[in-house]
C-alpha cells in the first residue's frame, strides 16, 4: 500500500497543469448550501432546519418522515456542510465527525489494536451501537455483527451536508436511534462534471494520505430526469508510534517509568513458589530474582493505520409521469484497513518441558526440577537423551511460557471489506397537498480478516517436544522444527523452516445482510387550526426490516490457537425480522398572532414487532413515541422542546454470540503483590485477601507471587444472551433559538438535553466486577466473600495465579450480558453563526460547544453509578471532556478564503485521582499517583515531569486558504494542527487499549504532528 510520495506529488501537478490549461466549462455545479456550522458568508437560514430539496420540490427534514416545504422542526440538529467539509479536507466521514462537540471519538484512523476494519460514530459517549447512520434519510446495510454501519463507505465527494440529531429518534428511524442519527444528505440534481485531488503529509515526511473523486450528473429529456455517477480512490500510509518522541518507548502509567510486556525476550517461565523467571540473556541460567526485561511493544504499533479504498456511486430519478417518479441509488465499496501490532508468540500458555530437552542447560534443568520438587537424581536420570515419552525415568515439568516471537515478525490483520447497497423506489402525488413513496433496498457486506504473524500456541508446545535439535518426538504435528526457547534471541534454531512451522495465516469471514421496505403518505389534510394559517401535516407508513449476519472462523481462530490474538472467535450466525407500522402528526396551533408568532405541536408513533431467528423464541413487541413543539412569541426568537422515548434491540451478536475468553483492561489485581516488571509493590495476601484468592483458582504455590495483568489487560468471559429484550431511552431538550433582526445574519441556539437509557444491554466493567467481589478496599475484603458467587466467578491461572494465561485454563473476569444497566447523560449546546460584510472582506463566524454535566454508567442494577465525567480510565474507555468547542472564522476576498479553525478539548483527570477515588470501587491504598521522570531511551522526553493523572485542556488550530485560480479552478492548501502541539502522556494502561495507545489517546489527541494539505476541485 505504500506509494512513493514523489510520483504522486509529480501526478498531482500534472492533474492540476492539466486543468488550469482546459477551455471553459459549459456547464458549472454551484453549491450554495449554506447552514450552521460552515463557514461560506451568505443567508443564514433557521437554526434547525435542516432541510434539503429534492428533485421534486418537497423539503427533507431530518427527524421527520413529513415533506412540507413549511415545515420548521422542534428538534435541534447540528449541521455540517459541504463548505466545511470542503475546508477540512476530511478524506474519511469519522474524521469529520469526531470533531464535533458532544461526539466521542469511536473506532477509526487512530485505532490500531481493536480496530476490525471499520469506522463508527459514538454520540454522547453512549456507545456507537447506540445511534444510527443514514444516507438520505435510509438506513444501510451494516459493517459487522454489533449492527453497525462503516463511515468508511460514506461518498464523501457527493455529500452536501451532514445533520446530527441528538437524542431518541427511534419513532422516526426505528430502533436503535437511541442516541440520535447521524444524516448524510447528497447533492441532487448534480449537473455537470467535477473532480477532487488532494494530499496529506505530516511535517516528518510519513502519513502520506492521498484521495481522488470525480463525478458526473446530467439532467435529460428536458429535465424529466437527473444521472450522476461518482468514483473513488483513496490511499493513507501508516505512521508508526516508534517514529514520534512521545510514542517511541512503552511507558508504564503507575510509575512513569519505561515499560512494555511481560511477554518479553528471553523467556520467562513461571517456576512454582517463585513467581515467574527470566531466562538470562546467554540462555545458560535464569536471571536472580523476579525481575526482567520487559519487551517495548511501541515502535512496531502505528498512530495511524494504512487504509486503501475504491468507491462507486450512483443514482437517477425519471419523471415517468406527472404522478410517478422513479428514482434509484447504488452504492459499491471495497476498502482495505491494516492493523500492525507487536511480534506474536507465548502470551503465558502452559507448556510441557521435557526435562531432557536438548537446549536446557544443567543450570536451568535443576532450577526446575527444585521448584518441582523433582529429586537431584531424577533429574539426572530424566536428562537422558534416549528417553522418550512412555519410557520409564522420561519426565516433564510444565510451567507458563512469556516469550515474545520477534523472530516473526509483526502481527499484520488485513481488513479487505466488499460494501454494496442498492435502491429503488417509486412516488408521486395522490392530490395536490398528499403524496405517496414507497421504496425498496438491498445491501451486503463482506469482510475477510486475514491475521498473518500470529504463531500458533499448540505448535509452540510441540516444539519443546524435541527428540534432538533437529528433530521432534513422535505425535507432533507433521514438520515439527525444534526450537530453542531457552537461549538468546535469534539463536540458530529460529530458521526459517522454524519461522514456518510456528506460524500460519488465519481468515475469519464476517457476512452481513440488510434487506427492507418502506412505504408512506405524507401532506397535509387540508385543515388547519381556527388561529393558524398552515394546515396540519401528517406521514403514516409502514415498514419492513430483515438483518443475517454471520462470522465464520477457520480453525485456527475458532480454536484459539493464535499466540496472542486474545481470544477464540467463534462461528456466530443469526437474523431477525421487523415489522413496523408509523405515523407521525405535526399541528400548527397558532400563527401570526400577538405573542404568537406562531406555536406548533408534533407526535409521532412506531410498533414495532421482532422476530428472532432462534427455535422457540416468540420475539417481541415495543412501541415508540414523540411529543415535541416550538413557540415563537416574536419575531427572531423561538423556544423549543421535546420527548421522546426510544428502544433499541438487541443486534445479533449480544444474541446470538457464544460465551468465550477474551482480553479486558485491568492495571489493578488485589492479589498481585509483584508490578508488569517483576517488582514488588505489596505484601503478600493474608486473611480474607488469600481466602479469595484462593477461592478463585491461586494455589498455595503461587499466592505469594502474583503479578499484575500484562500490559494492563486481563483475561474476561463473556458473550451474547438470546433471552435480552430491548433496551429503553427517554430523552427530552429544551432550548431557544435567537435570531434578532437588529443584528441581520447572527443566529444563536442553546439547547439543553438530558437522555437516560434503562434495561441497557451491558456488561460489568472491569473495576465493577473487581469491586462487586473484593469491594471498596480490596486489601481487606468483606466476610464471606471467598464464597461468594462475584468473587468464585473470577478464575485465575492455576500455573501463576493470575489473571493471565491460556484462554482454555484462565477465565479470568466474568464479564456477562444483560439487560440490568443503566446509562445516562445531559448538558447543553451552543451553536451560533454570524456574517458580516466589511467591505474590503466578508467575514463569517461559525462555532458549536457542549457543556456535558454527566455521562453516567450502571452495569447492573444497585452497582455503582460511575460518571465519567472530566476522567478517563479502563472504565471510562478514553477522556470525557466538561467542555468542547469548535469555532471557525473565515474572511472572504475577492476569490480567496482564509479560514482558521479553532477546537478546544477540556482538561480531565485519571479517575483514580477522584475525590471520591475510594467510591468508585478502589481502595485507596491502592491510589498511585501518576508523575515521575521519564528515561532517556524516551529520547527528546528524558528527565521532563509528566503527571499522569492529569491531562489539561487541549487548543489545536488549523489553518486553511482557498484560492478561485480559474472559473472551474479551486486550490485548498492547509496547515493542520498549526502549532504542532504534542499529545498528552499518560502511559499504556491510563485507558481502555482501544483507546489508549502510543502512551497517549490519538482518537481525542492528535498524534501526528503538524501536517500540510493540498487540494484541487475542477468544475466543468
Amino acid at each position: 500500500m505504500r506509494t512513493n510520495f514523489r510520483s504522486r506529488l509529480l501526478t498531482t501537478t500534472l492533474f492540476v497543469g492539466a486543468v488550469m490549461a482546459s477551455p471553459s466549462a459549459l456547464a458549472q455545479q454551484v453549491d450554495s448550501t449554506t447552514t450552521p456550522g460552515t463557514a461560506a458568508p451568505g443567508p443564514v437560514p433557521q437554526e434547525g432546519a435542516s432541510n434539503s430539496e429534492t428533485s421534486t420540490g418537497d423539503i427533507v427534514v431530518t427527524g421527520t418522515l413529513i415533506r412540507n416545504p413549511n415545515l420548521v422542526q422542534a428538534t435541534p440538529v447540528k449541521v455540517v456542510g459541504a463548505d466545511e467539509i470542503d475546508l477540512q479536507q476530511a478524506n474519511v466521514a469519522e474524521e469529520l465527525l469526531r470533531e464535533l462537540p458532544g461526539i466521542t471519538p469511536s473506532i477509526g484512523s487512530a485505532v490500531n489494536n481493536g480496530n476490525g476494519g471499520a469506522s463508527f460514530a459514538n454520540l454522547r459517549n453512549l456507545g456507537s451501537n447506540r445511534n444510527v447512520v443514514l444516507l438520505d434519510g435510509v438506513r444501510l446495510v451494516p459493517a459487522e455483527l454489533n449492527g453497525r454501519f462503516d463511515l468508511n463507505n460514506v461518498p464523501l465527494a457527493l455529500i452536501e451536508r451532514v445533520d446530527v440529531l441528538t437524542g431518541g429518534a427511534s419513532t422516526t428511524y426505528g430502533a436503535d436511534a437511541v442516541s440520535g442519527v447521524i444524516n448524510f444528505i447528497t447533492r441532487r440534481d448534480f449537473s455537470g462534471f467535477e473532480a477532487n485531488v488532494s494530499q496529506q503529509i505530516s511535517e516528518q515526511g510519513d502519513g502520506n494520505v492521498f484521495r481522488v473523486d470525480a463525478t458526473i450528473g446530467a439532467n435529460f429529456d428536458d429535465g424529466r430526469g437527473n444521472a450522476v455517477f461518482s468514483v473513488g480512490y483513496q490511499e493513507a500510509d501508516a505512521i508508526y508510534q516508534g517514529d514520534r518522541d512521545y510514542g517511541f518507548l512503552a511507558l508504564n502509567s503507575a510509575t512513569g517509568g519505561g515499560g512494555g510486556s511481560g511477554t518479553a525476550v528471553p523467556s520467562r517461565f513461571s517456576l512454582p513458589g517463585q513467581g515467574t523467571r527470566q531466562v538470562n540473556p546467554a540462555g545458560t541460567d535464569f536471571r536472580p530474582g523476579t525481575a526482567f526485561s520487559a519487551f517495548n511493544f511501541n515502535p512496531y504499533n502505528v498512530y495511524q493505520t494504512p487504509f486503501e479504498r475504491y468507491n462507486m456511486y450512483g443514482a437517477a430519478d425519471y419523471e415517468i409521469s406527472d404522478a410517478v417518479e422513479v428514482y434509484t441509488r447504488g452504492i459499491f465499496s471495497k476498502n482495505t484497513v491494516s492493523t500492525i501490532i507487536a511480534p506474536s508468540g507465548a502470551f503465558g500458555i502452559p507448556v510441557e518441558i521435557p526435562l531432557n530437552n536438548p537446549f536446557l542447560t544443567d543450570a536451568l534443568r535443576n532450577t526446575f526440577c527444585s521448584a518441582n520438587g523433582i529429586s537431584a537424581a531424577a533429574c539426572a536420570a530424566a536428562a537422558n537423551p534416549a528417553l522418550t515419552p512412555g519410557a520409564a525415568g522420561y519426565q516433564t515439568v510444565t510451567s507458563a511460557l512469556f516469550r515474545r516471537a520477534t523472530e516473526v515478525g509483526p502481527r499484520i490483520s488485513e481488513y479487505s471489506t466488499t460494501f454494496f447497497d442498492y435502491r429503488l423506489g417509486f412516488r408521486g402525488g395522490i392530490t395536490d397537498t398528499i403524496d405517496w413513496d414507497i421504496f425498496g433496498s438491498y445491501g451486503e457486506s463482506e469482510n475477510l480478516q486475514s491475521i498473518g504473524g500470529y504463531t500458533l500456541n499448540s505448535r509452540v508446545r510441540d516444539s519443546f517436544l524435541a527428540n534432538n535439535t533437529t528433530s521432534c518426538f513422535s505425535g507432533t504435528a507433521s514438520g515439527c522444527v525444534p526450537i530453542n526457547w531457552f537461549g538468546p534471541e535469534g539463536n540458530a534454531t529460529w530458521t526459517d523452516d522454524a519461522i514456518d512451522f510456528l506460524n500460519d495465516v488465519s481468515t475469519v469471514r464476517t457476512s452481513t445482510t440488510l434487506a427492507q421496505a418502506r412505504g408512506t403518505i405524507s401532506g397535509d389534510f387540508g385543515v388547519s387550526s381556527p388561529l393558524s394559517e398552515n394546515p396540519i401535516s401528517f406521514a403514516v407508513g409502514g415498514e419492513y426490516r430483515r438483518y443475517t449476519a454471520s462470522q465464520q472462523s477457520d480453525t485456527l481462530a475458532v480454536g484459539g490457537d493464535l499466540g496472542g490474538a486474545g481470544g477464540a472467535q467463534p462461528n456466530i450466525t443469526g437474523g431477525y425480522d421487523v415489522y413496523e407500522a408509523i405515523g407521525e402528526l405535526i399541528v400548527p396551533l397558532v400563527q401570526n398572532r400577538p405573542f404568537f408568532e406562531d406555536l406548533t405541536i408534533e407526535g409521532g408513533i412506531r410498533y414495532s414487532k421482532y422476530t428472532i431467528d432462534a427455535a422457540g423464541d416468540p420475539g417481541y413487541n415495543t412501541t415508540t413515541w414523540k411529543a415535541a413543539g416550538s413557540w415563537t412569541p416574536v419575531n427572531g426568537f423561538k423556544i423549543r422542546g421535546n420527548y421522546a422515548r426510544a428502544v433499541r434491540a438487541p443486534n445479533i451478536a449480544e444474541l446470538f454470540s457464544p460465551v468465550v475468553t477474551g482480553l479486558t483492561n485491568l492495571q489493578d489485581d488485589p492479589c498481585a503483590t509483584f508490578d508488569d516488571n517483576g517488582d514488588r509493590i505489596r505484601p503478600n495476601p493474608t486473611g480474607a485477601l488469600q481466602a479469595v484468592c484462593l477461592a478463585q483458582g491461586a494455589t498455595p504455590a503461587n499466592i505469594n507471587s502474583i503479578a499484575q495483568p500484562i500490559s494492563g489487560q486481563a483475561n474476561s468471559t463473556g458473550g451474547g444472551n438470546l433471552l435480552l429484550r430491548p433496551e429503553i431511552g427517554k430523552s427530552w431538550t429544551v432550548g431557544a433559538v435567537f435570531q434578532p433582526t437588529f443584528v441581520p445574519r447572527l443566529s444563536i441556539s442553546v439547547d439543553y438535553f438530558n437522555i437516560k437509557i434503562t434495561d441497557a444491554i451491558t456488561s460489568p466493567t472491569p473495576g465493577d466486577a473487581i469491586t462487586a467481589c473484593f469491594g471498596d478496599n480490596p486489601s481487606a475484603p468483606p466476610a464471606g466473600a471467598a464464597a461468594s458467587a462475584a468473587c468464585t466467578s473470577i478464575r485465575r491461572d492455576p500455573l501463576t495465579g493470575g489473571l493471565n494465561g491460556d484462554p482454555n485454563t484462565t477465565p479470568g473476569l466474568f464479564l456477562t450480558t444483560s439487560n440490568l444497566g443503566m446509562l445516562k447523560t445531559s448538558g447543553i449546546d451552543l451553536t451560533a453563526n454570524y456574517a458580516h460584510d466589511l467591505g474590503f472582506a466578508k467575514l463569517s463566524l461559525a462555532g458549536t460547544a457542549t457543556w456535558t454535566k454527566e455521562s453516567e454508567f450502571q452495569a447492573v442494577t444497585g452497582g455503582y453509578v460511575r460518571d465519567c465525567v472530566g476522567y478517563y480510565s479502563a472504565n471510562c474507555g478514553q477522556p470525557i471532556p466538561e467542555w468542547q468547542w469548535s469555532v471557525r472564522g473565515t474572511a472572504t476576498f475577492e476569490g480567496i478564503d482564509v479560514s482558521l479553525l479553532w477546537r478546544h478539548i477540556g482538561g480531565t483527570q485519571y479517575e483514580g485521582a477522584a475525590a471520591d477515588f475510594a467510591d468508585r470501587g478502589f481502595s485507596p491504598t491502592s491510589r498511585v499517583l501518576f508523575s515521575g521522570a521519564l528515561p532517556a531511551s524516551a529520547g527528546a522526553l528524558a528527565g521532563r515531569q509528566v503527571n499522569f493523572n492529569r491531562i489539561t485542556a487541549k487548543d489545536y488550530f488549523d489553518l486553511t486558504s482557498r484560492v478561485t485560480v480559474a472559473e472551474n479552478l479551486i486550490l485548498t492548501v492547509g496547515i493542520q494542527n498549526l502549532f504542532d502541539k504534542e499529545p498528552p502522556l499518560v502511559g499504556g494502561e491510563a485507558g481502555s487499549t482501544t483507546f489508549n495507545s502510543g502512551n497517549t489517546f490519538p482518537s481525542t489527541y492528535d498524534a501526528i504532528g503538524r501536517r500540510f494539505v493540498m487540494g484541487a476541485k475542477i468544475r466543468f
